[in-house]
């Protein structure tokens, strides 16, 4: 558990361990929000591009090709004329 102090204008300096623990940097967003039981939570808004690498991912599912990808823009394209 970590102890920290608010100053008079509502700031906190978040414990190192918790920054790393969320993947927090300069410049990151968090969210803070009241569940129902009434406990605050920190959500990091901030997320690297890495971390979401393979989320979209279906088995049984060929990748598409470039090719793939400008015959089915171009299809679309040509729904539109």
């Amino acid at each position: 558990m970590f102890s920290i102090i608010v100053t008079d204008n509502g700031q906190i300096t978040l414990p190192d361990e918790i920054r790393q623990h969320l993947k927090l940097v300069s410049g990151s967003r968090v969210e803070f929000v009241i569940d129902e039981s009434g406990q605050v939570k920190i959500l990091p808004l901030t997320v690297a591009v890495e971390t979401l690498s393979g989320i979209l991912h279906r088995p049984n599912i060929s990748p598409s090709t470039q090719d793939d990808m400008d015959v089915a823009i171009s299809e679309g394209a040509n729904d539109w004329a």
